[in-house]
């Protein structure tokens, strides 16, 4: 069961001063299911309490010409964010608060590995909300939570979209779950009903059931690496493949990080590997002659590569065997 609404309306004074939701949390959110009307109503009013009182903490993110979603997460003006939304460190950053104002921000550190990225308010004299993190390791499947950010990027007037949902699995690398996301949520916050973080959208799926989101805990595991703007591991968002920067080949897929072969998990539209023919659950098993038994496998062979060159790629998919050819493009500008 999928609860969707635009937040029109919720920021309220009480949000603006930082009401908490309940903490204790109606009988609705033990069952299996929503019973009757009663228990429907008991949680559209939980939800309320909670979008009221973290909505002003969610902001839109915009370097450069892309946009995405972020959360506040202290008064220092820390800003989660997925990674391929702050890309390299050291970028000029807008940071939009609901009510349009534009504070000035610096992109810092990105791990590459799962998605995280972490943005940091630099305007003097700025006040802003900011909310807490919670602790991901404590989701289990069949949790509500709910999704916030700017689909389609920050849009003047329009206040951060809600959506409702459930976790459907819950691993230390990844959060998955049914909350709709589209093009612009991407680094937005997942809460907890308690009104804390829990994650931070990355992925989104070619079905409702197929979002994924950075937990939580891998901010808080890594936070001095981030702050202190490093950046490192394999792109999986649909950057590439291999070491993020410029002069890295593009191919436009992100492996599965929980499969042991080199497993699709998503491939980005207008891709090399889109136009080439590659498509979700297709497994690479070489490229020309190198045998890929991982994606390490795979990185190692495009670190030799640019943009440009072409690839054979030998690929399963289904019970069958197939080749297809890639040529290998430019990581795009953001």
């Amino acid at each position: 069961m999928v609860l969707a609404f635009v937040a029109l309306g919720l920021c309220s004074e009480a949000a603006l001063a930082g009401r908490r939701p309940n903490q204790e949390l109606p009988p609705v959110f033990a069952k299996l299911l929503p019973e009757g009307v009663q228990d429907l109503r008991a949680i559209q009013d939980h939800v309320k309490q909670v979008v009221d009182a973290v909505l002003p903490s969610v902001v839109g993110v915009q370097i450069g010409q892309s946009q995405g979603s972020g959360v506040i997460i202290d008064a220092e003006g820390y800003v989660l964010t997925a990674g391929h939304v702050s890309g390299e460190p050291g970028r000029a950053a807008n940071i939009i608060l609901p009510d349009g104002r534009k504070l000035k921000g610096v992109t810092l550190g990105w791990n590459a590995n799962i998605d995280s990225g972490l943005v940091k308010i630099t305007q003097e004299g700025a006040e802003f909300p900011h909310v807490g993190k919670g602790t991901s390791a404590d989701l289990k499947k069949g949790t509500w939570v709910i999704a916030i950010g700017h689909p389609g990027g920050y849009q003047p007037g329009r206040p951060p979209v809600v959506r409702v949902g459930r976790v459907l699995e819950s691993t230390a690398k990844h959060l998955r779950t049914d909350c709709t996301l589209v093009g612009g949520d991407s680094g937005g916050p997942l809460f907890d009903m308690y009104g804390k973080v829990v994650g931070i959208h990355s992925r989104i799926g070619g079905s409702i059931s197929y979002n994924i989101h950075v937990p939580v805990d891998t901010y808080t595991d890594t936070w001095d690496r981030l702050a202190a703007s490093e950046v490192w591991g394999s792109a999986l968002g649909g950057v590439g493949l291999g070491k993020p920067g410029p002069d890295r080949p593009f191919l436009g897929v992100r492996p599965n990080p929980d499969a042991k072969l080199f497993t699709i998990e998503a491939v980005t539209p207008d891709s090399p590997a889109d136009m080439a023919g590659l498509r979700e659950n297709d497994v690479i098993l070489k490229v020309g002659d190198a045998e890929i038994a991982s994606v390490a496998d795979f990185d190692a062979v495009l670190r030799g590569m640019k943009p440009g060159n072409e690839i054979t790629l030998q690929v399963r998919r289904g019970g069958a065997r197939i080749s297809v050819t890639v040529t290998l493009g430019k990581r795009p500008v953001e």
